[in-house]
């Protein structure tokens, strides 16, 4: 038996229409956006941007795409371009979005949002406006073992939640010798908090409800990194590599939250959920791919964990070398099935837009050096 994200689009794909998608972002976007836009029986890359039109034909002839576009307005022009994916540098994001929002495309938009929650919630607003459908690519939503975990969640397997513990350590910044960019930026949108805490906050608001309060300290544990661009010379980094975060959920429970990009971790990505009738455990030892390897494990109160066997019906169809590609698939399956009723499902722009507010507040708690309230997201996207 399929998945229901499989099952969805293998029915429809012998007599729904093809959707035409232009590419905008070719290093994320040519790993896993065009392979997965490919490989997805609905869509047709029909369109492809760089900056550099050389590099933007090279990149059309290589993937067989007809269109090669050096501007965003070219690619929004072309009539055969239903919809967009942005998989940018966040500093573009908001740019980008407006642009195609504004053309009437749909849009797929790769995390963070944008650089503030109040871009998010413009981007947003301008989607309902213009009665096109915007989603966000929170691919662990739909790993496997991930929704196997939220279903026992959902099914009060550990019951009254007391703790919640989240790791999620990477080694993609631990190299001091790693060039100085747009990462190391943080009015740029760089650092850990956005590349890994936008999907943390995500997960957190699937699988346990809203945030009521937070408090973050966020760190810069190496300061300087070498610019190719300028003779290799040392630049000042400001952007974070590490972050604490202490959560209290709506529903009163504790949550904490360690991330990391500048540590040799040897279990990167784990979540601790402890109840008073059980316990489960998600993790992952691989720190090459942050899909592939996730198991599931649990134990009812007091006893042994006990590895749990994902059902078949969760489990991808096809799998990739690049673990990223099979679950961006189903968030284009989701994205299409929005297209076709015309609304936007989960995860949208709405869950992109509380991601970003509590990045937001958690660098304000971190220079306030102090706990910070969140609002509800019905009042902040009601606020002016």
């Amino acid at each position: 038996m399929s998945s229901p994200a499989v099952k969805s689009y293998e029915s429809k794909a012998t007599h729904s229409p093809t959707i035409g998608v232009a590419v905008v972002g070719t290093g994320f976007g040519q790993k896993v956006h065009i392979p997965g836009f490919q490989a997805y029986p609905r869509t047709q890359i029909v369109a492809v941007y760089h900056r550099d039109i050389d590099k933007a034909k090279a990149i059309a002839q290589t993937h067989n795409i007809p269109q090669a576009c050096q501007t965003l307005e070219e690619v929004v022009a072309l009539p055969e371009v239903q919809a967009v994916s942005i998989s940018t540098p966040p500093f573009l994001h908001y740019k980008m979005a407006k642009t195609v929002l504004q053309a009437g495309k749909h849009l797929l938009l790769e995390k963070p949002t944008a650089l503030s929650a109040t871009e998010a919630k413009d981007l947003y607003q301008l989607a309902l406006v213009n009665k096109v459908v915007a989603t966000l690519d929170f691919e662990f939503r739909f790993v496997p073992a991930w929704q196997r975990l939220a279903e026992l969640l959902s099914e009060g397997y550990v019951g009254q939640k007391r703790l919640i513990r989240i790791d999620w350590l990477v080694s993609s910044r631990a190299n001091a010798s790693r060039p100085w960019n747009w990462y190391s930026r943080k009015d740029q949108g760089g650092g850990a908090l956005g590349a890994l805490g936008s999907h943390t906050f995500d997960y957190i608001s699937w699988l346990f409800g809203p945030v009521q309060r937070l408090c973050a300290h966020l760190n810069t544990g190496i300061s300087f990194r070498p610019d190719p661009a300028d003779g290799e010379e040392l630049k000042p980094v400001d952007a974070d590599d590490t972050c604490m975060l202490m959560l209290e959920l709506a529903d009163g429970t504790p949550c904490q939250v360690c991330i990391s990009a500048a540590v040799y971790a040897p279990r990167p990505h784990w979540v601790e959920v402890y109840g008073d009738r059980g316990t489960l455990v998600l993790g992952s030892h691989n720190q090459k791919d942050y899909v592939h390897g996730f198991h599931l494990w649990a134990s009812p109160a007091g006893q042994p964990l006990t590895e749990l066997e994902i059902p078949i019906r969760l489990t991808f169809r096809k799998t990739y070398t690049d673990g990223r590609i099979a679950p961006f698939i189903r968030v284009v399956d989701q994205w299409v099935q929005g297209i076709d009723r015309g609304e936007a499902l989960t995860p949208s722009l709405r869950e992109g837009v509380y991601s970003q507010l509590l990045m937001d507040l958690s660098h304000t708690s971190a220079q306030k050096r102090s706990w910070v309230d969140v609002p509800e997201l019905d009042t902040f996207l009601a606020s002016s």
